[in-house]
């Protein structure tokens, strides 16, 4: 950590592993208010439409699934860390439905960490999230960079 007690780039080494979580239940409220607000689609805010889908019962957005994971990174890491934003990611999957009851656990592996050639006090960071439920199966997967202050800079 920095002398501002915040994490910086050089805190992000190449094969650094956090498992962070998990998540309360998702709940089936939270699931459809989501859904309304976001992501309108039957099989995620109507109960008895979705146990008609091809999913047999209600399941989160895998937009929802995003800011649960985003929502536990943030509060583990961000939140302490000198973070300048994200340049985007580049491979999303959703693996499995989340649904009712589900508690999830996200693991961020560090695949790769430079320094920005045209900013001398920010690193880039590529990771690897990989979200699970509570039988272990992978629900969602994810690779993207975030930006962090360099020490001293």
């Amino acid at each position: 950590m920095g002398d501002d007690g915040k994490l910086h780039w050089e805190d992000f080494p190449v094969g650094r592993v956090r498992e962070l979580g998990p998540t309360p239940p998702v709940t089936a409220e939270e699931i459809v208010d989501f859904a309304r607000k976001f992501d309108p689609q039957s099989f995620h805010t109507d109960e008895r439409a979705a146990r008609q889908s091809s999913f047999g019962g209600l399941v989160a957005s895998g937009w929802h699934t995003c800011g649960l994971a985003m929502r536990l990174y943030v509060d583990a890491v961000l939140h302490r860390a000198a973070s300048l934003g994200s340049p985007g990611i580049e491979k999303l999957r959703w693996v499995k439905p989340v649904r009712p009851g589900d508690v999830l656990r996200l693991r961020v592996e560090v695949l790769e960490a430079r320094p920005s050639e045209s900013k001398p006090f920010l690193g880039l960071v590529r990771n690897r999230w990989q979200m699970t439920n509570q039988a272990s199966e992978v629900v969602l997967e994810m690779e993207g960079w975030g930006m962090f202050r360099r020490r001293g800079d």
